[in-house]
């Protein structure tokens, strides 16, 4: 007897889409198939109307980190215990955090901390991109391959500082001597870069001389982060990755010249994959001039509308392979603290509304199909950041992460339809379809509003990359 069936969804899975039955035996997917009703479960789950799709991936989230953009008030993000909330009843099931080192820190030891402070504090399931800051002496490059031996093969680099140096702010920005050294390091032992791209000496001329000309106010952001930067810096690591052999996953793409970029290295055969955030695909640098507007900014800026338009023609299509939030959990009034270029508030509060948003917006309102939306939700950062095929995939043998959504969920959103913080930059919007019942492996978190999921239900997973996904674009 299997402990848990879906019965009568509309089930998604990379061979089509049909209204199969998924049987669930202890934390893992058993059978996927027409239904046989002589099956027998503990609890059968009548998905009658509904969509059944694998759970989500959230590959970019920063919980429990200090706020460098506000660096005097001494605030961090909300931690796990907070987000990872939002995010089961969101439907998103894992989540990809990061650990970063400084030139004062030892590798190991970081990574060893992190783990600590995520054990038993996640409703959901967990990993880290180790994060390389600033000037690290050269020998902390040596310790790349037994990390990801240990299963974190995901390195994330920074081409720019991001704001103006500040006493209490660590420098971000790697050399790019430095980037080759870890991309040659990554590819020897089948990991992958992760990359924050903007042209560093573009964003910091661009700081001194909107400080010169007083044109400071937050709604210039987008002048500052500009188009341009993202081009070159997007351009330069390319032809570093293809020098090196490395794969490169690029971070919150927010403009056309990104996408191109991508979709032209892609047609030359390289590994080279992006992600982009809903907010960069729905909001524009216009909505910095709301009075609650920078509760959609992040790093890059928001930019213009034909920009929105190509990240959504990259999303249905193939030039961005995955949706993510650069998640940055806070209350309104520390999202609110900044209102100059230099210290709005990044990041944002969107894991818990991701699933619904893009079904909203990519299937009901722009025609993607419901496999293109598992995969930019869930398979493809599966693929990409190697936790497929145990995660991303409703398929016999992976973990039984399922998310059962309700297409018939017709609403406007209000803050109490989130679970994170004392606001949520999504009030107000109008969805059709939401995420009705969150499983991960084998246990219902949470069932029609109710949590049923508790702390420590998540676990930190070991990842390897397929080495097909390193070699060519394969997602």
């Amino acid at each position: 007897m299997l402990d848990l069936i879906i019965r009568n969804g509309e089930v998604v899975t990379p061979q089509g889409v049909g209204r199969w039955s998924v049987g669930i035996d202890g934390e893992r997917i058993a059978y996927v198939g027409i239904d046989d009703p002589s099956i027998a479960a503990g609890r059968t789950i009548d998905a009658r109307g509904k969509i059944v799709v694998p759970g989500g991936i959230e590959p970019h989230a920063h919980l429990d980190i200090f706020d460098l953009t506000n660096p005097d008030s001494g605030k961090s993000t909300l931690g796990p215990e907070e987000d990872t909330r939002g995010m089961a009843f969101g439907g998103t099931t894992t989540h990809l955090d990061f650990c970063f080192v400084e030139p004062s820190m030892e590798m190991t030891r970081a990574v060893e901390e992190r783990i600590a402070r995520w054990k038993s504090n996640s409703f959901v399931d967990y990993s880290f991109h180790i994060g390389l800051l600033g000037a690290l002496p050269l020998r902390v490059f040596d310790q790349i391959g037994e990390l990801i031996k240990q299963g974190f093969p995901s390195f994330k680099v920074f081409t720019t500082d991001v704001l103006p140096p500040h006493p209490k702010r660590p420098r971000l920005r790697l050399d790019f001597g430095r980037i080759q050294l870890a991309m040659e390091k990554v590819a020897k032992n089948d990991g992958i870069m992760v990359v924050h791209a903007e042209d560093d000496d573009l964003v910091q001329f661009n700081y001194e001389r909107f400080a010169h000309e007083g044109r400071t106010e937050g709604a210039n952001l987008h002048l500052v982060h500009t188009k341009l930067s993202e081009c070159l810096a997007f351009e330069r690591v390319i032809r570093l990755a293809r020098d090196a052999g490395s794969a490169v996953y690029f971070v919150h793409t927010s403009a056309l010249e990104g996408v191109e970029a991508v979709v032209e290295a892609r047609g030359h055969g390289l590994p080279v994959y992006c992600e982009t955030l809903h907010h960069y695909a729905l909001f524009s640098a216009e909505d910095y001039k709301k009075p609650r507007g920078f509760c959609y900014h992040t790093y890059p800026s928001l930019k213009y509308p034909e920009d929105q338009r190509a990240l959504w023609q990259g999303l249905i299509s193939d030039g961005v392979s995955t949706t993510a939030t650069d998640e940055f959990p806070t209350t309104l009034e520390h999202k609110l603290l900044g209102t100059r270029i230099d210290n709005v508030t990044g990041g944002n509060l969107g894991a818990e509304a991701r699933m619904g948003i893009i079904y909203t917006e990519g299937v009901v309102k722009r025609g993607m199909t419901l496999q293109r939306f598992a995969e930019v939700t869930s398979t493809n950062a599966a693929r990409i950041l190697g936790l497929y095929p145990r995660k991303g995939v409703i398929a016999p043998g992976s973990d039984a992460d399922l998310v059962v959504l309700d297409p018939a969920i017709k609403k406007t959103l209000t803050r109490e339809d989130f679970h994170v913080s004392d606001y949520s930059p999504w009030e107000g919007w109008r969805v059709e379809g939401w995420p009705l019942i969150t499983i991960l492996r084998g246990k219902v978190i949470v069932d029609h509003g109710q949590l049923l999921g508790r702390l420590g239900d998540g676990q930190l997973i070991p990842r390897k990359i397929d080495p097909v996904i390193l070699r060519r674009p394969a997602s």
